[in-house]
């Protein structure tokens, strides 16, 4: 029976010599024990027990030994696969950490959306709180792929129960319609539901789990109209905000998101109807890693409305 501490040694008990898989990398990468050896400063009869260790700790061969060559085998090109890009990023990290001792790099993946309308605004506040700050954003148009093994942080909208990582509310949504005002200048503010179904609405692509268009929005405030007038239909929500501020129709205001633009009078609410939405924006922290100083800064300067100046 193993002891307690045992259980607890972890990679040290399935890897039990890095040196060994370093030595295995510099061979397998210049196909050579005599050059990897040169390159690594020690023996070639030190570099050829490291591998034959390493070999007999696997139970399997690594190097096809020919007459003048070494090939590696199947194991030892999926070996070496792992290693190689293992060590890579480790290289990588390393290099990053020299060049900015003093910076704290955190990766942000987001939608489009959430980016431009509620992330970008707020730069410059975080970077007042966290001058060291070194930011990354990678941006795409599904939540389902935001979650990925270089990302640090990601901001969903959903229910919250994710199994990928430990979620931190942000805040909740409501929907509503709204308009340039100039568009309204032009146009009469619709009366009734009715009326507004009638009117030029822009449509864009229900891309996010938990977002709608506007035939759901209607039927979630007690409405199905038989038609809807779209005077324009686009694939991100982005691109409908800015055919709304060109004047061209109405789009389904996200709270949250087209907050500042209310706030700046370049879009404004009209009074028919609106939606709480159950689902909720959330920062997302993946699995096997905290919720840091840095995270809680981030996720505190983004629930922050931003004032008209």
């Amino acid at each position: 029976m193993k002891a307690a501490g045992e259980k607890t040694r972890g990679y040290r008990r399935l890897i039990p010599s890095m040196t060994a898989l370093v030595e295995f990398e510099a061979v397998a990468r210049l196909s050579s024990f005599t050059v990897a050896a040169h390159e690594l400063g020690v023996t070639q009869a030190a570099v050829s027990r490291q591998v034959k260790a390493l070999e007999e700790t696997l139970g399997v061969q690594l190097f096809h030994r020919l007459h003048r060559a070494i090939r590696l085998t199947r194991e030892g090109e999926a070996l070496y696969q792992v290693v190689s890009e293992s060590m890579q990023k480790i290289a990588g990290v390393f290099d990053r950490l020299a060049k900015y001792p003093q910076q704290q790099q955190i990766i942000i993946a987001t939608t489009a959306a959430f980016s431009q309308f509620r992330l970008l605004p707020r730069l410059a506040q975080l970077r007042q709180r966290l001058p060291q700050l070194q930011l990354r954003l990678t941006t795409q148009m599904f939540t389902a792929d935001l979650l990925h093994k270089d990302v640090d942080v990601a901001i969903r909208f959903g229910s919250g129960k994710w199994q990928a990582g430990t979620a931190a509310l942000l805040f909740d949504e409501e929907v509503f319609p709204v308009c340039a005002p100039g568009w309204l200048q032009a146009h009469p503010v619709p009366a009734s539901l009715a009326e507004l179904a009638d009117m030029a609405l822009i449509e864009s692509d229900t891309t996010s789990e938990g977002w709608m268009g506007w035939e759901e929005w209607f039927a979630a405030v007690g409405y199905r109209p038989q038609y809807l007038h779209y005077a324009f239909r686009c694939s991100l929500y982005t691109d409908a905000v800015q055919a709304a501020l060109a004047g061209q129709g109405l789009i389904l205001g996200w709270g949250r998101l087209v907050h500042d633009l209310l706030a700046t009078g370049e879009l404004v609410r009209l009074p028919v109807a609106s939606l709480k939405v159950t689902d909720s924006y959330y920062v997302v922290v993946p699995q096997g890693r905290t919720v840091s100083p840095v995270v809680e800064e981030l996720i505190a300067c983004l629930r922050e409305d931003l004032t008209n100046n």
